[in-house]
């Protein structure tokens, strides 16, 4: 952390506009002189008729004040409860009031950590903020304690945490940002989730010649952690910044960084960057290892998994209930029915309690194998356990239904849950409508959602979202625009992701006027576009043949720092194969490779469709044989695109290879496949015939 030297700074308000001062929570004593001869201490428990009371979270600050001795804050703390604010800063003391004069002359003493420790304390609670501020005001007006910047970044800090990012910000511009503030603001914004104005922030500090250091960093990092639905190439940014910034790396910005990337789901760069702490001679924290360790286990990877479970055990470490919920989530994935359920008898051998999360995993492992009774026997057995299942659980179950495609068992988990006496929480009836949507009963998710209301669960920005998004994708706009401005009225603050879905519909109707005001309506509500924002858009412009859009989408994205991915390279080829534009098509899968991406298949499959519906059957099977140079497997989607191109420049004699190949492949044709197939050999016959 940087600190600078003291130095005088230009007079501030007296007051944040506009504030009331309250009473803080200090305890009344007799009215010696702050600064005394007797082993005195600071009390801070109010008394029966004092209206205000320190809250928990101030506990820790309030012993460290009681620990100081001969100081007595409480005739400042009345002076300034009762006393208005000053118009003016900048007049000498000279023309005070004598009263305040004398308070000033006693207190002149007090060192100056006493003075952080008491702001820490009143600053701690969002009651007692006024005070905190109005104590800094007059310190700076009598000049009673340096290194004013430290008592600002508490402020801020304070701000932050209360989450009140727009005051702190007001805060900060009462006088000029150094390092200890712009680490507070930081860290505020970090705090609140506003990451990319916390990028900023950094950006001014290094114009204004503050070099950045590891803290505001793992600030942010920590940020990106926490956030829904994280963003792997912000990640990515951030370490490049650091390499730039000539930060060295050290043990917690390297477990934080690994942490990050095991949290947004990219589990290659975790074990990268768990590598290269590692090869540091650093120590990755046990939350490090089991955070890669759930990370691969969501990718199904499990051998790489059970290696670091090993090794975790092998640094003499004990792995707790965790770190086998890690692993076993792993095998939940992958269906390895027999490996979880050994997982959780060696978790009993080994002393570990299976927690709600074990056998909810063990739960979806048999509901996904059709194992329905087994299921319902871990629930009795979790009872058994002493873990009376909750909302969590039959959440778990009903998801395991709706992934299944089994989502008339939803009212079974709905009557099972009542006859347990167990009420569904947000998350379940977040699950549930998705369950109705994704199945088109979007009926019967309004009634979810009304009784969810009904029944004092109130809705969040996921439960709007998912809702919204059913009937988006139902193509009803009307009732999706209707339940948008419902989301506004209750006060429920939108998301990137709730934007994102706006303006999918807007695009799916053609409504580019609206789309535009509402993407600078986003915007203006400090929400930046995410890549999922401009594939979105690609995507809408490339379907109505608006490529100019599409195209400067794609420009504005890189200009702002963000990376496209392969699905908004493939939203781009796609639109353009629709429209047999195969040239325009090959030239953003030229820009993809150039950009460092490895094509995946459905950007490969886009550009085989774009050659086929071009009747460039020969480009369509190069492609074909890139995939296999590459080691990229060709799918059934692959085949079948193949099977309609030769269809369209009538090479019914290829049709019947490449459905043998299909299958020879492993791929067992559908419905399309076998169409095709029995209309090739239709048309071979007939020409025969003739």
């Amino acid at each position: 952390m940087l600190h600078l030297s003291p130095s005088p700074s230009p007079p501030l308000p007296t007051r944040l506009p506009p504030r009331h001062l309250s009473s803080p929570a200090l305890l009344r004593r007799h009215h010696h002189s702050p600064l005394s001869a007797q082993n005195d201490t600071v009390s801070l428990s109010s008394p029966e008729n004092d209206a205000v009371s320190l809250s928990s979270s101030s506990s820790d600050d309030a012993v460290s004040l009681l620990s100081h001795p001969h100081v007595d804050f409480l005739p400042l703390i009345d002076y300034l409860s009762t006393t208005p604010p000053h118009s003016s800063d900048s007049s000498p003391p000279s023309l005070l009031d004598p009263t305040e004069l004398r308070l000033a002359e006693s207190y002149r003493a007090v060192p100056a950590h006493y003075w952080h420790a008491l702001l820490k304390t009143l600053a701690s609670s969002p009651s007692s903020f006024d005070t905190a501020f109005a104590v800094v005001s007059w310190l700076r007006r009598h000049n009673l304690c340096f290194s004013y910047e430290l008592l600002y970044s508490i402020l801020i800090h304070a701000l932050g945490k209360s989450e009140q990012l727009y005051e702190a910000f007001l805060l900060s511009k009462t006088q000029p940002l150094t390092p200890l503030t712009y680490n507070a603001l930081i860290g505020a914004c970090a705090r609140n989730g506003e990451i990319e104005k916390a990028l900023s922030l950094m950006e001014r500090m290094r114009m204004d010649g503050f070099p950045p250091d590891f803290v505001n960093y793992c600030l942010i990092v920590q940020a990106v952690t926490r956030t829904r639905n994280g963003d792997s190439s912000l990640l990515v940014r951030l370490y490049d910044e650091v390499v730039r910034d000539g930060i060295e790396m050290n043990a917690e910005l390297l477990n934080d960084m690994v942490v990050g990337f095991a949290r947004v789901g990219d589990a290659d760069r975790a074990m990268e960057f768990i590598g290269m702490l590692q090869g540091s001679g650093l120590t990755a924290k046990p939350g490090t290892i089991v955070a890669v360790i759930q990370a691969l286990g969501e990718d199904g990877r499990v051998e790489e998994a059970e290696a670091l479970f090993e090794e975790l055990k092998e640094s003499g470490l004990r792995p707790r209930t965790r770190a086998y919920n890690a692993v076993l989530k792993g095998y939940v994935k992958t269906g390895a029915l027999r490996d979880a359920e050994e997982m959780v008898s060696a978790m009993e051998r080994r002393g570990v309690s299976p927690d709600e999360h074990t056998y909810g995993s063990l739960i979806d492992a048999y509901v996904s194998a059709g194992r329905w009774e087994s299921a319902r026997i871990v629930l009795k057995e979790m009872e058994a356990a002493g873990l009376k299942p909750n909302s969590f659980i039959y959440t778990r179950i009903l998801a395991s239904y709706r992934d299944q495609g089994a989502w008339e068992k939803s009212f079974q988990v709905l009557k099972e849950m009542k006859e347990s006496g167990v009420k569904p929480d947000k998350y379940f009836y977040n699950v549930i409508i998705d369950t109705f949507g994704k199945n088109n009963c979007l009926d019967l998710a309004m009634d979810a959602f009304e009784r969810m209301k009904l029944k004092g669960v109130e809705p969040d920005d996921c439960t709007w979202n998912t809702l919204i998004d059913c009937f988006v994708k139902a193509g009803r706009h009307e009732v999706a625009d209707d339940l948008f401005r419902r989301m506004l009225d209750s006060g429920c603050r939108p998301t990137t992701m709730t934007y994102n879905i706006m303006l999918n519909s807007y695009g799916e109707q053609q409504r580019w006027v609206e789309l535009k005001n509402l993407l600078a309506k986003m915007q203006s509500q400090g929400l930046l576009p995410s890549v999922v924002t401009y594939t979105t858009l690609i995507v809408v412009y490339g379907k109505w043949g608006k490529f100019s859009d599409a195209i400067e989408c794609m420009e504005v994205m890189k200009a702002s720092g963000l990376k496209p991915s392969p699905a908004t390279y493939n939203a781009l080829i796609n639109a353009y194969a629709q429209k047999g534009m195969s040239d325009q098509a090959f030239n953003v899968f030229r820009f993809m490779r150039a950009d460092g991406l490895e094509p995946c298949i459905l950007a490969i499959n886009s550009l085989i469709n774009a050659f086929c519906e071009d009747r460039r059957d020969t480009e369509a099977f190069a492609v074909l044989q890139y995939m296999k140079e590459n080691n990229l497997k060709p799918d059934s989607i692959t085949y079948t695109t193949l099977m309609k191109g030769l269809i369209r420049v009538e090479k019914f004699e290829q049709v019947p290879a490449v459905y043998e190949e299909m299958i020879q492949s492993g791929w067992s044709p559908d419905l399309k496949a076998r169409s095709m197939l029995r209309s090739a050999l239709k048309y071979m016959k007939k020409s025969l015939s003739k």
